[in-house]
């Protein structure tokens, strides 16, 4: 019997089940519309450092239920199973667990962006700051 997985060991076999996107290829994918950027921060930080433009913001908490095809709970964004969504965190290490979260529930093509809010920012990308 194996001993309990790490975080670092988890977060490599999550990551080994889809193909994660670079942030300028994220902003190219959501601008043609054939992605939906989807910030899973908290609101603090998004007070603090501002918000992708046009992302949908929903909690990590309610990821699952608003993104569901099939739930009860989910939003019109929610079209199908094959919706490529790109899940973003702050630095890209929650939204990894989130992307594979959504692959569990039948949205093959979720994938999170490396390096997260703070990538997005630091590679010069739009930031709308309240």
């Amino acid at each position: 019997m194996s001993g309990p997985t790490g975080i670092d060991a988890l977060l490599e076999r999550v990551r080994g089940g889809y193909r994660r996107v670079a942030p300028l290829a994220a902003c190219d994918a959501a601008g043609a519309g054939t992605a939906l950027l989807v910030d899973i921060r908290y609101a603090a930080l998004r007070e603090r450092d501002g918000v992708i433009p046009g992302a949908l913001v929903i909690e990590r908490n309610e990821l699952e239920w608003r993104l569901d095809p099939q739930g009860s709970h989910r939003l019109p964004e929610a079209t199908g199973h094959d919706l490529r969504v790109v899940v973003v965190c702050n630095e890209g290490y929650a939204s990894s667990l989130a992307a594979e979260s959504l692959h569990r529930l039948g949205l093959h093509r979720a994938t999170d962006l490396i390096g997260g809010f703070q990538a997005w920012r630091e590679a010069g990308l739009p930031v709308t700051v309240s």
